[in-house]
């Protein structure tokens, strides 16, 4: 095989100005069979990597808020993603302006942002602060059924000085152990995702993490800029494999002691390696880029960098 390429390479390294009789090549190079130069392909096509099969989505957030919620569609639409993630949405006039709204697009609404996670941790231990985290969830959950979603995005705890990691993790799996029947009913999944939240700090952890609850309604939301920090998102990605449902795309840097997100292609995360873990767990769902907005030509451009991400060129 090495004999094939070094002659290949011989071949059009012999190209230039000076005519070489064709006998000269026929005496130097092997001729090859229709069998050997099938063989050959998976060689050739190893040496360069394969855009990941994955849908490219844009937080709702990223959006010009200024605008009518279907030109923010449209918007989106037009700068070349192909789905989007919304934030949870009480009010049934806005819910159904954003269905509305991901219809007329042509651009579906794949997961749902829950937005009570922070504001009221199911970590806490008021259970009036737990409730009302609990009643994000539901209507999140409600929301995802509603738009044609398939999963819902949650943060599920926060350590704290008033709350112990070991509180943090018992606290969160009761409660969320009580969300996986409407989870089940939905048809809709719980994606747990990992953040600065000084909890589930290590990918083995985490996957411990989803596993305790023994249930498909309950899968990792991965985010690959939060782990760079501390971690290697190759690492977790591998580690959590099959457990992953949906990926957040942002990319980070720790530099003179500062710790940042930053565009797309900027930071420090080596993306050749994170599209080699994900090619390896197999994963061909939807990532959604969370970054800073913009105006239409920025999107054009964080979709035009999300591209090189995923064809495996940055």
């Amino acid at each position: 095989m090495l004999y094939f390429f070094a002659g290949c390479q011989k071949l059009v390294s012999t190209s230039s100005s000076r005519a070489v009789a064709p006998r000269v090549y026929n005496r130097r190079m092997p001729r090859f069979t229709r069998r050997q130069i099938l063989a050959a392909a998976p060689f050739l096509a190893a040496a360069a990597p394969s855009r990941l099969p994955i849908r490219k989505a844009v937080e709702f957030s990223m959006l010009p808020g200024k605008i009518p919620v279907l030109d923010r569609f449209q918007m989106a639409r037009d700068a070349g993603f192909e789905a989007i993630e919304c934030p949870t949405t009480p009010d049934p006039a806005a819910a159904e302006e954003i269905l509305a709204a991901s219809r007329k697009a042509q651009l579906p609404v794949h997961s749902v942002m829950n937005s009570e996670h922070w504001r009221s941790p199911l970590s806490s231990a008021d259970p009036a602060v737990v409730e009302k985290s609990m009643e994000g969830m539901r209507t999140s959950l409600r929301n995802a059924k509603l738009w044609g979603a398939d999963t819902v995005l949650l943060v599920p705890a926060v350590v704290n000085p008033e709350t112990s990691y070991a509180q943090a993790w018992e606290r969160s799996q009761v409660q969320i152990r009580k969300l996986i029947p409407l989870a089940q009913e939905l048809k809709v999944i719980i994606g747990i995702e990992e953040v600065w939240n000084k909890f589930l700090l290590s990918p083995l952890e985490f996957a411990r993490y989803v596993d305790d609850f023994r249930s498909p309604w309950i899968r990792a939301y991965f985010d690959i800029g939060n782990v760079a920090i501390s971690g290697y998102p190759q690492d977790w990605i591998r580690t959590l494999g099959k457990r992953i449902v949906k990926i957040h795309v942002k990319d980070f840097q720790f530099k003179k002691s500062v710790a940042e997100f930053t565009p797309l292609l900027e930071g420090a995360i080596d993306w050749k390696a994170v599209h080699a873990a994900i090619a390896d767990i197999g994963y061909q769902g939807t990532a959604t880029v969370e970054l800073s907005g913009g105006d239409a030509a920025y999107l054009k451009e964080v979709n035009s960098r999300f591209e090189k991400i995923l064809a495996g060129e940055a």
